[in-house]
């Protein structure tokens, strides 16, 4: 009886084969991709630092043996860390050389299948045997190499993702940053309260090193007292937009890892809270250049949230916006409508969930798809948000403003799987090919002398025949998609100030004393954390209540200060630094990561 071996079938599996070679290629690069792209930000970082030696190098003289040596130790890791970074480049270069070689390879060897299954064909039937048996050979051999790829890349991304976790963790769960402003045309403004103008307007508040900021307590009769308070990242009034987004950058990895992030501005009114979170507002005349330039820490972590998910285009990523505001102790949605489709800021209740989260009820949430649209959106309802002119700022916020992206995402592998099996479904349609069996598929399966036509329909809802009719079973487990959702929420806070130095009056009053009694129920919820109180007053306010996953829950924090440098303002001042030393303390719980592993059945 002559020997029939179905050509098509085993070129179809080889390629299928080398298919998921190179699709774990493809992940492998983008792991080194942002692998190297961490390595960067780190050795900018780095780089910024030794630039900054000369003037280190004339302070050193004067430090003590310990320090000096701690210094030499540090410029030795750096220098590591270059060659450690040099290293990923080469890496990366190789694999992409790899990656472009394999379109050829893969075509190369479907041909050379192709040709060998044409040999065995042509070979008498007492030689069949051998062939096929060599073919299996090298197909087994081709399916342990492909596992062990698949598991080294299984490996490499779960120590990129435990790498870069263990790194912000290292630099704890909630991270308190500084920013000092520069001087400013008010800070030259007499108030009724104040000293004279020259006194008033001294620089006592200075970002005395990276980490350090400095206070020079000036009082009448007494020597000057400076206190120092250290953070995880002190900017200067030098520092630009850029600078202070660098050091934020980290943790939006994080977000597409399974994470919850918050990005908090914490201050008095006038203190820059505003321009760092969203930029100053931008004239008609301003070029393109200066608009990116100054474009604040909701801005660009836009841009890198959107930059981050087209580097995985493998993967779903959908991304709601929300904006909120809590005005007078009460929660507003500012993107809700009218009946006339006009944005309205709408009173909404804050409710916690059986599972413990809280929840916004009818929130509004709009679909994006870039970070334009987000800033678009958020322009658009800005004007809505409570504004107030005082002696200290001209418009000055009376309310927290809360900006919340929300990112859906689902499994890569079980996407790319679907993709594959619509290609097959596509090309089994197309063949013309009458039987499909061969001697170790009829063995394994006796329905295998089915018609092509009886094939096809049994495999109407799956490219891949069932088990029970595969003629060639797949060796893959089935997967399954496990999609969640992880939180951006970004918080421009109100600022804090003296009733007597804005000289508000008033309906004014109610609002300042709303703004105040939330900032100090936040300073409380912060406090009992500290201190690990077995009760945290989170619902003495709407503004506690609302971040309450984010500030006690397993999110990670960054708490941004702005602080105004004058000793007109240093009673604000202190305070705000006092309450970013004691966030510091706060012990969270280990951040859990999203549930997004695959399911294998």
């Amino acid at each position: 009886m002559p020997l029939f071996i179905n050509r098509d079938q085993m070129f179809a599996h080889q390629v299928h084969l080398l298919e998921h070679k190179l699709r774990s290629k493809e992940e492998r690069i983008l792991e080194l991709e942002t692998e190297n792209a961490i390595l960067h930000l780190r050795l900018a970082e780095c780089l910024g630092k030794l630039r900054r030696e000369p003037e280190e190098d004339v302070r050193a003289l004067t430090l003590p043996e310990h320090q000096r040596n701690a210094q030499k130790m540090t410029r030795s890791a750096l220098f590591t860390l270059l060659s450690g970074v040099q290293a990923v480049k080469q890496e990366l270069s190789e694999l992409f050389a790899v990656y472009l070689s394999f379109a050829t390879e893969l075509e190369e060897k479907s041909k050379q299948l192709l040709e060998k299954v044409e040999q065995v064909s042509s070979v008498p039937n007492g030689h069949h045997g051998d062939g096929v048996q060599d073919l299996q050979a090298h197909v087994s051999a081709l399916e342990r190499s492909l596992e062990e790829e698949r598991e080294r890349c299984r490996a490499e991304r779960q120590r990129r993702k435990n790498l870069h976790n263990t790194l912000v963790e290292l630099r704890g769960n909630i991270r308190v940053h500084c920013r000092v402003r520069p001087v400013l045309h008010f800070d030259h403004v007499e108030s009724s309260t104040s000293a004279s103008g020259s006194a008033a307007s001294e620089e006592v508040v200075t970002a005395f090193s990276d980490d350090t900021v400095m206070v020079n307590c000036l009082k009448t009769g007494l020597p000057v007292h400076n206190k120092m308070f250290e953070f995880e990242r002190v900017h200067g009034p030098e520092d630009s937009q850029d600078a202070v987004f660098e050091e934020v950058k980290p943790l939006l990895t994080s977000l597409l890892d399974g994470y919850n992030v918050c990005i908090m501005a914490y201050g008095q009114t006038g203190s820059g809270k505003t321009h760092t979170m969203m930029g100053p507002e931008l004239q008609v005349g301003n070029s393109k250049m200066q608009q990116e330039t100054q474009q604040g820490i909701i801005s660009k972590a836009a841009e890198e949230l959107f930059r981050l998910i087209s580097e995985k285009p493998a993967e779903i990523h959908t991304v709601e916006v929300s904006v909120m505001e809590v005005y007078n102790n009460e929660v507003f949605d500012l993107l809700a409508r009218d009946e006339l489709g006009s944005a309205v800021g709408q009173r909404r209740d804050i409710i916690t969930t059986s599972s413990g989260t809280i929840q916004v009820t009818s929130l509004t949430h709009l679909p994006v798809g870039n970070a334009s649209e987000v800033m678009q959106i958020i322009s658009s309802v800005l004007k809505l948000r409570a504004h107030c002119p005082t002696l200290i700022h001209p418009d000055s916020s009376r309310s927290h403003l809360i900006v919340t992206l929300t990112i859906s995402s689902k499994s890569p592998n079980a996407l790319a799987l679907a993709r594959r099996l619509q290609r097959a479904k596509k090309d089994m349609q197309r063949s013309t090919q009458k039987e499909w069996w061969s001697p170790r598929c009829r063995r394994a399966n006796p329905t295998a002398q089915l018609s092509s036509d009886e094939l096809f329909a049994s495999s109407s809802a799956s490219p891949c025949l069932s088990p029970s009719l595969s003629p060639c079973p797949s060796p893959r487990p089935s997967i399954s998609q496990a999609p969640f959702k992880t939180k951006l929420q970004l918080v421009d806070l109100a600022g804090s100030e003296c009733v007597g130095m804005s000289g508000v009056s008033g309906a004014a009053l109610w609002e300042v004393s709303c703004i105040n009694r939330s900032l100090s129920a936040l300073a409380d919820v912060l406090g009992a954390l500290a201190e690990q109180s077995p009760h945290i007053p989170y619902r003495n306010s709407k503004l506690t209540h609302l971040l309450q996953d984010a500030i006690g829950g397993d999110s990670k924090l960054l708490l941004m200060l702005c602080v105004s440098p004058t000793q007109k303002f240093i009673t604000e001042s202190l305070q705000c630094l006092g309450l970013g030393t004691r966030v510091r303390q706060v012990q969270k719980e280990q951040p859990r990561r999203k549930g997004n592993t695959l399911r294998v059945k």
